[in-house]
């Protein structure tokens, strides 16, 4: 009989040791995360929690966030007309590619005064181009409606005489996440001009820039993409430190190229420009379908330019 119940009181014991055993490794198990092929333990960094439950329910959140967006893009898209759903950009590099002058766009003494570079082209090997819009005389709601539903970065080169009219059209497509920039105050033929006078158009409209939108932004476009020595040390002396110009134009009903090959190339700058019916055959939904529809079929996504500068 005691044989009995000493036998019963080891079984016992063995299986309360099995069961704290199972509960030790379950509870190694969550505290290292995962462990290498063979079979060491991988232990998290310093200072790091230990994985537990609510995480996973967070990356299911995430996971589910993500999904419903790309259902509203793919729906926006077919809301807005396009063949297929535009790509999306790679995160911003970590590391800014260098910026220079685009050989042949330089001006005397380009690099010995540290002048601001004219380029069409920002140096990358990702797939994607950047869309950029002159002037600001066309101000369509369809438009900033469109390109918020597809999340479709772009950056805007406002002049004053333009956009003076309504200023608010420009600060909503701001607080959209759009990054306002300079195209001087009456859009003039640049080297016409005396350094003085250059210099008040570029400075003047980035006191304009500041008083309207909150910041003199770091950007310039040319008018016409026409400039000169004068025109970047001007520039220079109001806080300008990119030039950028472009490599494509694209229009309503055409595109038009710099390039002999007549094609895309990671890194691009698009020039259109903010233009309606009363000068073009159709809308800026119009021609941002022709845009997109076509950046897309190449297998380019649209990047934000300032996040490569």
């Amino acid at each position: 009989m005691r044989a009995v119940v000493q036998n019963d009181k080891n079984g016992a014991s063995r299986k309360r040791r099995v069961r704290g055993g199972i509960a030790v490794l379950a509870v190694a198990a969550i505290a290292s995360g995962c462990a290498t092929g063979d079979g060491q333990e991988v232990r998290p960094a310093s200072g790091q929690q230990p994985l537990k439950a609510p995480e996973a329910r967070a990356l299911d959140s995430y996971a589910l966030k993500l999904r419903a967006a790309l259902t509203a893009r793919a729906a926006a898209a077919r809301r807005w007309g396009l063949r297929q759903v535009p790509l999306t950009a790679p995160p911003p590099p970590v590391h800014k590619p260098r910026i220079t002058a685009r050989r042949g766009f330089e001006v005397d003494d380009q690099e010995e005064l540290d002048l601001p570079p004219v380029f069409t082209t920002v140096p990358t090997r990702q797939r994607v181009v950047f869309l950029t819009i002159d002037d600001g005389a066309e101000k369509d709601p369809a438009f900033l409606r469109m390109m918020s539903e597809l999340k479709i970065p772009y950056s805007a080169f406002l002049s004053d005489f333009l956009v003076r009219d309504d200023y608010g059209y420009f600060r909503r497509m701001q607080s959209g996440g759009v990054t306002l920039n300079n195209h001087t105050l009456t859009h003039p033929y640049l080297p016409g001009l005396s350094y003085e006078r250059q210099r008040h158009e570029i400075c003047g409209m980035q006191a304009v820039m500041k008083k309207q939108f909150g910041r003199a932004p770091t950007v310039f476009r040319p008018p016409f993409g026409n400039y000169n020595q004068d025109t970047l040390r001007a520039a220079k002396s109001c806080g300008i430190r990119y030039a950028p110009i472009w490599d494509e134009e694209v229009f309503v009903d055409h595109w038009e190229y710099r390039e002999d090959d007549q094609d895309l190339h990671p890194g691009d700058i698009v020039l259109t420009h903010f233009r309606g019916r009363n000068e073009w055959k159709g809308t800026m939904v119009d021609d941002m379908r022709r845009f997109l529809n076509k950046v897309t079929a190449e297998g380019y996504a649209v990047a934000r330019l300032e996040d490569y500068l």
